[in-house]
């Protein structure tokens, strides 16, 4: 579904700043996996996704998406078949414009009021109600005025109103508080599993990266070191989480935020 070979990039090449992000990154993604991915600081995770969504274009390697060589398709497009959430719940929505206005941009009519007819709204009404979050009754109101936990669930109904072929989470609850990040994660597993979509999600949380989707990817020094899924994956705790990235890396994992959560 996804197939990523050999992918290298570097920042600032040729100088004193020259940065190595992605190291020959090879990963292979089935249709419907849902991976979480986790590593220390800089180890690539996002970098990653920024390849993926065509944010920069690869200094070496191939993309393919679905079957199509994505390489050098500009981001635009790629965002027409991929969805993505970032840590900061302020963005992927449109603060000024109201929920039913965003939700009208997401279903492809525009945006604006005099293009939704009443139809539209019901439907609105309807998939706003799953979020269980009341915010079907408040569809006139800016989202700007949302909260980070509402506004995180509005942005991922919006990334996956119409499917999207590959839905990218780049660490999309760790702005949230505890109890807030666990209803995001619990609606994004229920989206993801009735959509069945294909799913990468950055996290810094090592249990959850073990406890939500069906495959567990650690990346170090811009590429992947250890993949696991499976009967393997189900026998693993945090502990051997951290002796395996030790075992791989060549050194034990010093990231606090990782390590406290």
């Amino acid at each position: 579904m996804l197939e990523i070979t050999n992918i290298t990039k570097t920042f600032n090449p040729d100088t004193v700043n020259a940065k190595l992000a992605l190291d020959n990154l090879s990963l292979s993604v089935k249709d419907g996996d849902f991976i979480s991915i986790i590593g220390a600081n800089g180890a690539g995770k996002s970098t990653l996704f920024n390849a993926i969504a065509g944010d920069f274009i690869t200094d070496t390697g191939s993309i393919v998406l679905d079957g199509e060589d994505i390489t050098l398709i500009p981001s635009h497009k790629r965002a027409k078949v991929i969805g993505r959430l970032f840590q900061d719940p302020m963005r992927g929505s449109a603060p000024g414009m109201s929920i039913e206005e965003n939700l009208a941009l997401a279903a492809g009519k525009g945006g604006w009021l005099s293009k939704i007819n009443k139809k539209d709204k019901e439907e609105f009404r309807q998939r706003l109600s799953l979020l269980n979050m009341g915010l079907e009754d408040r569809m006139q109101q800016p989202v700007g005025l949302l909260s980070g936990g509402q506004r995180q669930a509005l942005t991922l109904m919006m990334a996956t109103y119409t499917p999207p072929k590959l839905l990218l989470l780049d660490e999309h609850t760790a702005a949230l508080d505890p109890s807030t990040a666990e209803k995001v994660l619990e609606l994004t597993t229920k989206i993801v599993e009735e959509n069945h979509l294909t799913c990468l999600m950055i996290t810094h949380n090592m249990q959850s990266a073990l406890d939500l989707g069906n495959r567990t990817v650690m990346m170090d020094k811009g590429t992947v070191i250890f993949d696991v899924e499976g009967e393997e994956r189900a026998k693993l705790g945090v502990s051997d989480l951290l002796e395996q990235f030790k075992l791989s890396a060549g050194k034990a994992l010093d990231n606090d935020r990782m390590l406290l959560t």
